[in-house]
């Protein structure tokens, strides 16, 4: 089964092959969806019905968050617009007040089989806390997140090691066992 990933961020799609390697068939395709407002869920399940209405066939995709403990869950699914506004140093100082630093990354991939099929999500997320920016820059908030059981952040760990720990990572695992077992189902 081919499954069209819907993203125009190239390190994203970069990711998402690397973790999926060749155990899925993935095309890519740039679609400009709205930046969604709400709980992450319902954003990436709402994502997923606006790219299904314009690619014939099964379709993925994929919102992210990073979220602040002590801030009960923001900037969340609004991380994309407060890095752009803020920067890795902003991210520090929203939380310049608290003595929590900890935080989760979280992913969700939200699927569509088809056309009028409901979208099915698949949550991932990786617990760590918020640093001073470190590692390449190159990644959105990868070098402010530094995961559990780990001296560097996100941006400073080798991209197979990043990749198995991720919040993607996880919920991609999840998207890859539903679609297993829906294979399996089909040829029983």
């Amino acid at each position: 089964m081919a499954v069209t990933f819907v993203t125009g961020n190239a390190k994203k799609l970069e990711e998402v092959q690397a973790i999926v390697g060749s155990a899925m068939a993935l095309r890519n395709e740039k679609v400009d969806l709205p930046e969604l407002q709400g709980e992450p869920e319902a954003v990436a399940a709402e994502k997923c019905r606006l790219a299904q209405a314009r690619i014939d066939g099964p379709v993925l995709v994929e919102d992210t968050s990073l979220c602040f403990n002590a801030l009960n869950g923001l900037p969340g699914v609004y991380i994309k617009w407060f890095l752009e506004k803020t920067g890795h140093e902003g991210l520090n100082n929203l939380l310049a007040a608290y003595e929590d630093k900890t935080a989760y990354a979280q992913c969700i991939f939200a699927y569509s089989s088809g056309p009028g099929a409901e979208p099915l999500t698949f949550v991932g997320q990786t617990h760590g806390r918020i640093v001073p920016a470190r590692g390449p820059k190159d990644f959105g908030w990868d070098p402010v997140f530094q995961p559990d059981g780990f001296e560097q952040t996100y941006a400073e760990l080798d991209k197979e090691i990043k990749n198995g720990i991720s919040h993607r990572f996880k919920a991609l695992q999840k998207f890859q066992a539903y679609v297993t077992s829906q294979q399996q189902q089909q040829q029983q």
